[in-house]
């Protein structure tokens, strides 16, 4: 087989560029896979393999650890915004005033409550860079996550210290351990998140094959669906956790913040617990050793010769077929290739591969300007409505309710249909879905602002403050479930965007950089959060209807750009995901 072929199409077959393997006909064997033929791929459906026992276990891990997690952040805006309840020490609303009275805390107000909460968002997604080096250059993902739960495991417990009535008397002492709690606990929960979404992926270990269902169809057990499925429930995981966020609300009003805080602690303990408990199920990635310096020399050895004062030369040098030549040692004749050089060609396509993944995530930080405001400004705006006993904070829990509801929607019913009708609902495809319903969860928004406004007492003058002469709390007359719509979207925008993120950071990463592109990819969480904190000063209630509205346009524009810059990758995607499938994982330039 003649693997230096150029780009072809052939009979039943898509040849990629350089190195990669091709299908001669339709009956040639698939490399890699388990005796099936390019015509076997074209003639049957494809479905889903099962997930292996040693992956329910990772989902387990990552239950625990996105409890604790929403268990304490989700009932951040109240504790930092609001002050103590009438009578109250611990946060907790008096059982006459469950009506109408919200738990608070250290009564910092709205800004300061913001930028505390999106310096946590910016701090926990910056944070899975250092367990995603360390885990794939020195201990592995298995050990670091040991290792960063019991760091989580004590910022936790700070936090329960600063929210026991000794610690509330002084709001200042208070804040101050709870900023502590939150740079320890994202410390912990950043590194556990770049490691657990791919070993859960690694668990699976089937290959491409033909299978004969009971009722006789043949069909085809698809790794890369498999792959989708995966992700799919684990973010379903993810989201059972963070109805852990329920509890929290209801523990925060009745009896407190200590105990709200308390729970996720201790549901928290599973997580060492599950990890050593399932150690002989788990396959394990071994670490490959200094990869992040090397990659950074590919990178310079391949920009070096590239550079021009002419941005636009540049620019055309950096996207020519050729680009990575300079760093590939096969360029080089015999005794002529630099000393430094210490990789081979497979490395060079795998760096290749990490940046063609890495760009993808790029326009991701606008997608989550527009997921960041359930966690928090929403929050706000449900406060200014009629909650008939309903904690302000606890309608945000509705996002991961209906994630939960959708997942096995969109796995057993909605995917499958698709496919059946060969309608091709490619990773770039639903990330830009998800950009689109993100932006139209935002118009809700800003619709349900301006409706607040009208009818609120105080109008665009803090409504979710409002009080009326005897200083009870005056909300606008719109029942609180309203607010109901946002979140269900963002929930739908999710499945699509977010969830195809994991899939494909995983999928598209070479295996010696899967926890380092998977922490690139949470990043972008990061990125969004310090565009977050340059809005801080525009990030006021009475502003609210304009914020959101400026977020929906920009989800729509930005997921169009999206669409029209990766339509290339779009229409690759099945030959993308045969790379390094086989014996071999040759050199490939995927720009």
């Amino acid at each position: 087989m003649d693997s230096e072929k150029p780009f072809q199409r052939t009979s039943g077959s898509i040849i990629e560029d350089e190195k990669v393997q091709y299908i001669e006909d339709g009956d040639s064997i698939i490399e890699g896979s388990e005796g099936v033929t390019q015509k076997d791929l074209d003639t049957y459906r494809h479905v889903a393999d099962r997930l292996p026992y040693s992956a329910w276990l990772v989902l387990i891990v990552e239950f625990a650890e996105r409890w604790t997690y929403y268990g304490t952040t989700n009932v951040f805006n109240n504790y930092i915004r609001a002050g103590l309840p009438p009578g109250s020490t611990s946060g907790a609303v008096a059982a006459a005033n469950r009506d109408v009275g919200i738990a608070g805390a250290l009564g910092q107000g709205v800004q300061k409550a913001f930028a505390i909460t999106t310096f946590n968002s910016f701090w926990v997604y910056i944070t899975p860079f250092v367990g995603g080096i360390i885990a794939d250059t020195m201990w592995g993902r298995y050990t670091t996550i040991i290792v960063f739960s019991v760091v989580c495991l004590a910022g936790h417990i700070i936090l329960v210290g600063s929210a026991t009535p000794a610690s509330l008397a002084n709001p200042q002492a208070a804040m101050g351990i709870l900023v502590l709690a939150i740079v320890v606990m994202g410390l912990g929960a950043g590194a556990i998140k770049a490691n657990v979404a791919p070993m859960i992926a690694e668990q699976y270990t089937g290959k491409l094959r033909k299978e004969t269902l009971p009722s006789g169809e043949v069909v085809i057990k698809s790794p890369s669906l498999t792959i989708q499925s995966t992700y799919l429930w684990f973010y379903a995981g993810i989201n059972f956790g963070s109805c852990g966020a329920i509890s929290a609300s209801f523990l925060a009003r009745d009896h407190g913040y200590w105990a709200a805080y308390l729970v996720p602690t201790g549901i928290f303990c599973l997580v060492p617990v599950v990890l050593i408990l399932g150690r002989k199920n788990y396959v394990m990635t071994p670490p490959r050793g200094s990869v992040i310096l090397e990659t950074l020399r590919v990178i310079t050895f391949a920009l070096g010769p590239r550079w021009s004062l002419n941005p636009i030369k540049t620019v055309q040098a950096i996207r020519a077929k050729d680009f990575w030549d300079p760093a590939r040692p096969s360029s080089y004749s015999e005794g002529q290739m630099p000393a430094k050089m210490t990789w081979d060609d497979e490395f060079v396509g795998e760096v290749s591969r990490t940046l063609n993944a890495c760009t993808v995530f790029l326009f991701f930080p606008f997608y989550w300007l527009c997921y960041s405001q359930i966690n928090g400004n929403l929050a706000t705006v449900a406060a200014g409505m009629k909650l008939n006993g309903t904690p302000n904070d606890l309608i945000q829990n509705l996002n991961p309710i209906a994630i939960i509801v959708m997942v096995p929607f969109f796995d057993y019913v909605v995917y499958p249909l698709l496919r059946r009708w060969r309608i091709n609902f490619t990773p770039i495809k639903r990330i830009y879905a998800g950009f689109l319903v993100a932006g139209l969860a935002m118009v809700y928004s800003a619709v349900l602002q301006h409706f607040i406004y009208l009818r609120s007492p105080c109008h665009d003058n803090l409504p979710s403050e409002c009080k009326d002469a005897a200083g009870n709390p005056d909300a606008s007359n719109i029942n609180v479930w309203v607010v109901s719509g946002p979140y269900i979207l963002v929930a739908l925008s999710e499945i699509f965007a977010s969830i195809t993120s994991i899939e494909y950071a995983f999928t598209k990463a070479p295996k010696r950089m899967k926890s380092v592109v998977m922490a690139f990819s949470q990043f972008q969480n990061a990125l969004s959060s310090a565009l977050n904190f340059a809005l801080v000063a525009v990030n006021v209630e009475n502003k609210f209807a304009w914020l959101f509205g400026s977020f929906a346009v920009t989800a729509w524009v930005t997921g169009t750009i999206f669409f029209i810059v990766f339509r290339d990758l779009d229409r690759r995607e099945e030959a993308l995901n045969r790379i390094g499938k086989g014996d071999r994982a040759g050199f490939v330039d995927e720009r």
